[in-house]
């Protein structure tokens, strides 16, 4: 038979402050408050046909199709109905109100940081010795080697290595600055002098550079960050007094803090 724990709310409060967690619960409460708040000074209301579409979407992401899936996440998460609801409800205002500050700034912006946007579909390979990545970058250039051989070589993750080093389409922010130029610099496509990083040689073949696009995707990524920027800057507009039940040190600890002083 399994032994019994019981977890009191003080328990959860004590663990979180000594996991030094309360920063970002303090910063997820404060975005909940100013995302409410704008909500009411923007007028934005939301519809019981909306709310059931948030709830359904909630439950597709949490892959939660059938009803007892449905009770046995809550119960994991110890949530209520009203808590699923009120869930749904939060993220339904969230995007709302990103679509009501920046929806006609999504295309401005874009057009401003088009070079951001640009994508890359590139193949990888990582090398520990930069004498051996030369050389297998000049074979390469010979013809003597193939990329997919060298990828077999020498990726040590399966999957990567059966799809050849593919690393997908990839945006500038992705790389590192030093990788970043160079590879949309290239003229696809195009194997690339291996660039030395922390993590080893990388002999990087260029296979297509992508045009920006401002499809759904996009404009959803650019609303997205915009509205997590502009939550960050409310943030450090305001003073969050929190009020936490005041706890007795053990004598021990009291100790040794004194002695730290």
């Amino acid at each position: 038979m399994s032994k019994l724990v019981i977890v009191s709310p003080e328990d959860i409060l004590y663990h979180i402050k000594i996991s030094c967690q309360i920063p970002n619960l303090l910063e997820a409460i404060a975005t909940r408050k100013i995302i409410a708040d704008t909500a009411v000074k923007e007028g934005i209301k939301i519809e019981i046909e909306e709310l059931q579409q948030a709830a359904d979407s909630l439950r597709l992401a949490n892959k939660l199709i059938k009803a007892e899936e449905t009770w046995a996440w809550l119960e994991k998460y110890y949530l209520s109905l009203d808590n699923f609801e009120e869930i749904a409800h939060t993220n339904l205002l969230s995007a709302k109100l990103a679509n009501h500050l920046f929806a006609d700034k999504v295309e401005p912006f874009f057009y401003a940081h088009q070079l951001d946007y640009t994508g890359a579909a590139t193949y990888e390979v990582i090398l520990d010795d930069e004498d051996l990545a030369l050389e297998i970058f000049y074979a390469l250039q010979e013809g003597e080697i193939t990329f997919q051989e060298i990828a077999r070589q020498y990726i040590p993750n399966p999957e990567l290595r059966r799809a050849g080093g593919y690393q997908g389409i990839q945006q500038r922010s992705d790389f590192r600055p030093e990788m970043a130029a160079a590879v949309f610099a290239a003229n696809p496509p195009q194997i690339l002098k291996p660039i030395i990083t922390p993590k080893g040689a990388h002999i990087i073949m260029v296979e297509e550079i992508i045009k920006p696009q401002l499809n759904e995707q996009t404009r959803l990524k650019i609303m997205g960050d915009l509205f997590t920027n502009w939550i960050q800057q409310q943030i450090t507009t305001l003073e969050i007094v929190v009020k936490l039940v005041e706890e007795t040190l053990p004598q021990s600890s009291s100790e040794i803090l004194s002695e730290a002083s």
